[in-house]
């Protein structure tokens, strides 16, 4: 037995965090069967060996988010920790040996620990790309260094370097946030980097999502701020015990260099003729770099990251050269992903290479219609044979090494334009970019094109978690879209540790949503379109984010903390819907609501266009976040973290019961049957429990198995009911249907896009039409995450693996065989360490009653698991380790049959 070294809240790196009190998990390894911790021990240390704490022994069976021991952290302060603990079944005084030690430090914890200012290259305020400035500094170290540390933000986006090497291997830094509230920052050991001396340090300043162009129509530029600005701080200690900072101020110096635009949407334009050789090392000469500006200290909170930064992930080689019916070069990569193109190219000085990006081919040409207003294209001029490269570039054997810097694109395709000579496909590779998380969750079954649709959302996500929860990847969008967050967090939460991302995603949520006077959370965060909606009013399942994707977050991460910091958020949105259903007739009722969104049935120019009434949707969702947020008000309640909160849950359970009332009268039948007689009414009904009467309940279940029938399996929703449909056929007892849906391959199908080849998941049910051609619609994306929600189901339903507790305390082991699987089988790596889940059939001569179903599942340390077989015998409980049962199995009858019309 042995346990791992703790971690440190939420953080993967924990260096450079912003708590003062970072709470502490750890997993205990052990092959013995139903072992469950009975005490801990904790130890911290300071950075120069003297113990801050030492708990003893305690007597807990808690390994997750465990309270820090020992006083509060100071700004800068580096420790580490150590665990060990107590099995129950053990002698007290055979504790498992100590942990590895685990070392974190802080940042900046305090605005008076801020002495540099923002300095800022820009004179005037332009509506037009501007060219990356660079920014350097020349200082003097006067002895050997023990520690450095870089403590460095922009308005825009920067990579820095001192003594003309990459400070550290963040793309995109420091990211997009709420720029007005909340500015991130990221400190970086630096030591390494350092010399007695003459130094220098530098930066390459891009303007990012803070002055370049976002939004629809062309967008507009400046939305933050007028002027890029980069803040940094670099404070060095010596060996002797003395310090030194190196800060932005007036007496830093700047100049253009070869990055003439660097943008978003549009890409990158670089003249390699125009590279500075030396420009971040000491001794460069300086006669045509100019003063910068000091800019007022940042009014928004600085703020250390609660999640992974965006790094390059990966780099994919090119499957296949295609010359198009045009004549063009176009680079297969065999997969749509999200990043950029890096190449090495040999020609002459002053000859231009164009690099442009989209997601499919249309009529064997590379189809830019969805990308909008994006340009996505990249330029390179070569700085020719025998010139010296600057210190960001390579040179090999006269080969010139080119990968953009401040851009992204979402493509499989490139068309390779003006190359010098014959192109040879090992020259260009893509280099996959997204925010750097940690993969948590797996699933695999006996169908191929499943396990690619499984493939595809996992794809999906990596590309639209690039630092905020992006709906797409490609066009002239690329906003955190609430909604579609909203809907797919529980896969999201299974596949990748995306705890830390989306908490400190929710801050920004709340900033934004607390500023406007109506407590309605915008549509997109951050918010780029405060006036692209106006008038539009509050949207249902979009402003639910507010609730659930916290509850989503607590549910799955066991973290009561979320819920304490988004209450405020969380209750704000549930007194604008009090306020919206009080007018009238007890509901809310609007004229325009997203609803279920993209209903495949919906025009190819008006996606709103549902089936469903959007009434109906706003209303199922007003009772389900108003009852989740009186659930939580009794959750911090009881943990003492909020004061009147029976009060708070008194007051929404009765909000959430009128509305309930209210939604029967007016929605549903004596009989069951919905106002809107669709696939996503009857998902709600059931999945949110709005049928008061067993009559409305069976009826409802009748009815929806029947709509499935009558559209021939194929799928019939939208964002909204997407994630509900599988569910609520399950729980409506047809568990059959719900894998006929799956397995469907005709369009609209979550199978047909695999069928036509598709490696991410598509925006629209039909994004690309049976013949080849790209849908019509002005709006469409082949690499969008939310109708990608099914693969929760996958995970908990048909591989049966899911959290019985918040956190996966508990689990529950409840496999759903169907359709024609052979077996299916799930992993997910929890906080207590390794689960799985699976079953298989094994066939046995003489008839389909003797077939045996086996059902394997490892169930972590410190945790038991309910399981529930599907023979229809009662669940039971069973402790930690690798467990296998055998039941006889009777198969479904296969497939089921649709509904025919004359």
């Amino acid at each position: 037995m042995h346990v791992t070294p703790p971690t440190f809240e939420h953080h993967r790196e924990p260096f450079g965090i912003g708590e003062p009190a970072p709470r502490l998990s750890w997993r205990t390894i052990t092959d013995t069967g139903d072992w469950r911790q009975a005490a801990h021990q904790i130890s911290v240390t300071a950075a120069d060996g003297t113990v801050l704490a030492d708990t003893g022994r305690v007597e807990s069976a808690e390994s997750v988010l465990v309270p820090w021991p020992g006083p509060s952290l100071g700004s800068r302060e580096r420790v580490g920790v150590r665990v060990r603990v107590w099995g129950e079944d053990e002698d007290e005084d055979e504790p498992s040996p100590w942990s590895d030690p685990a070392y974190a430090e802080t940042g900046l914890l305090e605005p008076a620990d801020w002495t540099a200012r923002p300095i800022t290259p820009d004179r005037t305020s332009v509506e037009e790309p501007l060219c990356a400035a660079l920014l350097r500094r020349d200082f003097t170290l006067a002895g050997p260094v023990a520690s450095a540390r870089l403590y460095i933000t922009a308005y825009g986006v920067y990579a820095a370097e001192i003594n003309g090497k990459p400070v550290g291997d963040h793309v995109l830094a420091p990211g997009w946030t709420s720029y007005q509230h909340r500015l991130r920052y990221q400190t970086f050991d630096v030591t390494p980097l350092l010399r007695t001396g003459e130094n220098a340090i530098g930066a390459l300043l891009g303007e990012g999502w803070y002055t370049g162009r976002l939004g629809f129509h062309g967008g507009r530029r400046n939305i933050y701020g007028e002027h890029r600005a980069l803040l940094a701080q670099l404070e060095i200690a010596y060996a002797d015990g003395t310090t030194q900072i190196v800060r932005t101020d007036e007496h830093w110096r700047t100049a253009t260099g070869p990055v003439l635009r660097s943008e978003i949407y549009d890409g990158e334009a670089y003249d390699a003729r125009r590279e500075r050789p030396g420009w971040s090392a000491p001794g460069h000469e300086l006669s045509d770099w100019t003063r910068v500006r000091e800019l007022p200290f940042p009014r928004a909170e600085l703020v250390a990251p609660t999640g992974p930064p965006v790094r390059r992930t990966q780099t994919v080689t090119p499957v296949d050269v295609i010359t198009t019916p045009s004549g063009k070069t176009v680079l297969d990569f065999g997969q749509n992903l999200v990043g950029r193109l890096r190449i090495r190219v040999k020609g002459p000085a002053g000859h231009e290479v164009t690099l442009r990006h989209a997601e499919v081919l249309e009529h064997g040409e590379l189809s830019i219609r969805p990308l909008r207003f994006a340009a996505a294209t990249d330029t390179y001029v070569l700085r020719g044979e025998g010139a010296e490269a600057d210190e960001g570039m390579e040179a090999d054997g006269g080969a010139e090494t080119y990968e953009p810097h401040f851009t992204f694109h979402g493509f499989r395709y490139a068309e390779i334009g003006n190359w010098p000579g014959p192109l040879d496909p090992a020259d260009v590779e893509a280099v996959v970019l997204h925010t750097d998380l940690a993969r948590t969750g797996w699933f695999e079954c006996s169908d191929p094109l499943v396990n690619r649709l499984h493939e595809n959302v996992v794809q999906g996500m990596r590309g639209n978690f690039l630092d905020v929860p992006t709906d797409c990847p490609q066009r002239d969008e690329r906003m955190g879209w609430t909604g579609d967050i909203q809907v797919f967090a529980p896969t999201a939460s299974f596949l990748y540790d995306c705890s830390g991302m989306l908490t400190g995603w929710l801050r920004d949520l709340a900033a934004e949503q607390l500023a406007r006077p109506d407590g309605v959370p915008p549509l997109v965060v951050p918010d780029v379109l405060p006036d692209a909606f106006e008038g539009v009013g509050a949207q249902a399942v979009w402003a639910d984010v507010a609730v659930l994707l916290p509850w989503t977050l607590y549910q799955r991460f066991g973290d009561l903390e979320v819920l304490r910091a988004q209450y405020p958020s969380m209750r704000a949105w549930g007194e604008a819907t009090i306020w919206l259903t009080s007018e009238g007739d007890g509901l809310w009722r609007q004229d325009v609501q997203l609803g279920d969104w993209l209903d495949p049935q919906a025009p190819p120019d008006r996606p709103g266009e549902a089936r469903t009434d959007g009434d109906l949707v706003a209303n199922a969702y007003v009772i389900r976040s108003a009852e989740v947020l009186a659930e939580v008000a009794e959750l911090l309640d009881g943990a003492g973290q909020l004061d009147d909160g029976k009060e708070d849950a008194a007051r929404f359970r009765a909000h959430a019961q009128a509305v309930r009332e209210r939604f029967a009268d007016q929605f549903v039948t004596p009989d069951g049957r919905l106002a809107s007689d669709t696939q996503t009414a009857y998902a709600l009904a059931i999945a949110f429990s709005l049928l008061p009467s067993e009559r409305q309940r069976r009826g409802a279940a009748h009815q929806l198995a029947r709509v499935v029938r009558r559209a021939s399996f194929r799928i019939a929703t939208g964002f909204t009911g997407t994630p509900l449909i599988c569910d609520a056929l399950c729980a409506a007892g047809e568990p059959q249907l719900a894998y006929r849906m799956l397995l469907e391959r005709e369009c609209p199908s979550w199978l047909y896009p695999v069928t036509m080849g598709a490696t991410t998941v598509w925006e629209r049910w039909d994004s690309m039409l049976p013949d080849g051609t790209v849908n019509p619609g002005e709006m469409t994306s082949f690499n969008h995450h939310a109708l990608g929600a099914v693969a929760d189901w996958l995970h908990r339903t048909v591989a049966g693996l899911a959290a019985a507790e918040p956190g996966w305390r508990r689990l529950r082991i409840a496999p759903v065989p169907g359709g024609d699987l052979a077996w299916a089988k799930a992993a997910h790596d929890t906080p207590y360490g390794r689960a799985e889940a699976g079953w298989r059939i094994e066939r046995v001569k003489g008839g389909r009653m003797r077939d045996v179903l086996v059902v394997e599942t490892l169930v972590p340390p410190n945790t038991r698991a309910e399981v529930q077989l599907p023979d229809g015998s009662a669940p039971f409980e069973v402790g930690s380790g690798c467990h296998t049962f055998r039941r006889p199995y009777a198969a479904p009858d296969w497939p089921p049959t649709a509904i025919r019309f004359p």
